[in-house]
């Protein structure tokens, strides 16, 4: 009895990838030979055996080529990605240390123009105790005079006298020389005086001359009132202008601690919305693995019940085989020899396909690793771009509100150097007019108090070029501080 097998050519796919192989519609008939269930106990072979006893076609080859160079492409795009980013992220990381400087020489600066502050008011100080000296000085020169023009009417010299001034003291002193005169004349008092030059009154009683000294007083005391008025005036003004600068400060640091407090407002803002997408973000991952978990295991009960499927035909075609054994007993030698090779052909064709079908197992585990892989690097770029996208915008807010800060601070400073220019023209002129007064009242004196009054003068006109002096090296640090604020804008 002869057996007629028929091979047929079959296109098996394995997850998109073509596979080309014949076998024989009798292949099944061969799956209880010892040989086969020996193979079937052996451990699984290494990945190279597996590839050396496969013989890929060219199809084959040319569907890797293209996944690699994909998958290289891939790569190569990524990386590219990721130094972009860190670029962008040094960049960002440089800006913040750059306007964390920025802040801190701003806050040098403020403490500088406010000791700044400070010292122009105790030279404001010094400036009005000078005048309050000057005055005193004057009323003192007033009250000496009258006092020296008091005794002079007291004497009534009987020989005209003539005063003169010297802006030098004199090589010597010079001593009137009066003749010695009897004690009569001397001692004779005035008509209409007592002794002592006192003059009476109705009753013959002494009287002393007291009119003319209490309205020196009354006058030197007008002066000292008017005097100690201005200097109150003073004060007040420098006081008020001390309470307006404090207020000032005040005012300013006010606005940098509400400006803090809106930059931690906005970074825990930010901070919360992070979170809230990184848990989004995290629970859209996890319904992700568990969906594709899900699917993988309703994927291997199918598989299961294809293998259970193929089990029952592979247990229907051995028995079968075991029918078509017996009678290929019974046949001739002549037909043994042909059945034979038909079944090494079948076995070497069933270990093609378990080979095969092993490496579209292995290809397809790779493959769905991959494909995991690739996703989750993908939400990972995601994430990525989304927290770059809002720190470059919280970047560019920040950007905007320093460099308004930095143009109020400008104007600030310029009316500020505005105000201290006026403020030392002012004191220029009124040092000036005190110069002019002093010279006046030095033209005007004589005798010994002149040059006590002149040196006095000298001092204090070396204490008012040295006042002048540091006010120039004060005008000199404000345009320092001036041209420093302007590099830095």
């Amino acid at each position: 009895m002869n057996f007629l097998f028929i091979f047929a050519p079959v296109i098996v796919k394995i997850s998109g990838f073509p596979v080309e192989s014949s076998f024989s519609a009798s292949f099944k008939m061969a799956t209880n030979s010892p040989e086969t269930n020996k193979r079937r106990e052996s451990p699984l072979p290494t990945v190279n055996e597996r590839l050396g006893h496969l013989k890929p076609s060219r199809e084959l080859l040319e569907y890797y080529r293209r996944k690699i160079a994909e998958y290289d492409g891939e790569y190569e795009e990524m990386v590219r990605k990721l130094e972009l980013y860190k670029c962008t992220y040094e960049e960002q990381h440089k800006t913040q240390w750059e306007l964390r400087q920025r802040e801190e020489e701003i806050a040098e600066l403020q403490k500088a123009l406010s000791d700044m502050q400070v010292y122009l008011f105790q030279e404001r100080e010094h400036v009005l105790r000078l005048y309050a000296e000057n005055d005193r000085l004057k009323i003192r020169e007033l009250e000496d005079r009258k006092k020296i023009q008091h005794l002079l009417s007291l004497s009534k010299a009987t020989v005209p006298e003539i005063t003169y001034f010297h802006h030098q003291p004199p090589a010597k002193a010079i001593v009137a020389q009066h003749k010695p005169r009897d004690k009569e004349s001397g001692r004779r008092p005035l008509p209409g005086r007592g002794p002592g030059g006192h003059k009476r009154d109705s009753t013959g009683n002494y009287r002393p001359a007291r009119s003319t000294a209490e309205a020196d007083d009354n006058q030197t005391l007008l002066l000292q009132i008017e005097s100690l008025q201005a200097q109150l005036e003073e004060q007040t003004k420098l006081a008020k202008e001390q309470v307006d600068a404090l207020l000032e400060d005040r005012r300013v640091h006010m606005e940098e601690q509400q400006a803090q407090r809106e930059r931690d407002a906005d970074k825990i803002k930010t901070m919360q919305e992070k979170l809230r997408k990184t848990q989004d973000l995290l629970y859209d991952s996890t319904k992700d693995f568990l969906e594709l978990k899900y699917e993988i295991r309703a994927k291997e009960r199918h598989w299961m019940v294809d293998r259970d499927r193929l089990a029952q035909e592979i247990d229907h075609l051995r028995e079968q085989l075991d029918v078509s054994g017996v009678s290929v007993l019974e046949v001739s030698g002549e037909v043994m020899e042909p059945r034979q090779a038909q079944l090494v052909a079948v076995q070497s064709l069933r270990h093609q396909l378990e080979q095969t079908q092993k490496l579209a197992e292995m290809y397809r585990e790779q493959c769905i690793g991959l494909e995991d892989e690739l996703a989750r690097i993908r939400e990972k770029t995601d994430v990525s771009e989304d927290i770059f996208k809002e720190r470059s915008e919280k970047m560019s807010k920040r950007l905007a509100l320093m460099n308004s800060r930095y143009e109020n601070l400008e104007k600030r400073r310029a009316m500020e150097v505005e105000g201290f220019k006026t403020d030392i023209k002012m004191l220029r002129d009124k040092l000036k007019n005190v110069e002019k007064q002093l010279y006046k009242v030095t033209v005007s004196m004589g005798d010994d108090y002149d040059e006590q009054v002149l040196k006095n003068v000298r001092k204090t006109a070396g204490r008012s070029k040295k006042l002048v002096g540091e006010l120039h090296n004060l005008k000199a640090k404000i345009y320092s501080l001036e041209n420093d604020i302007r590099h830095m804008g």
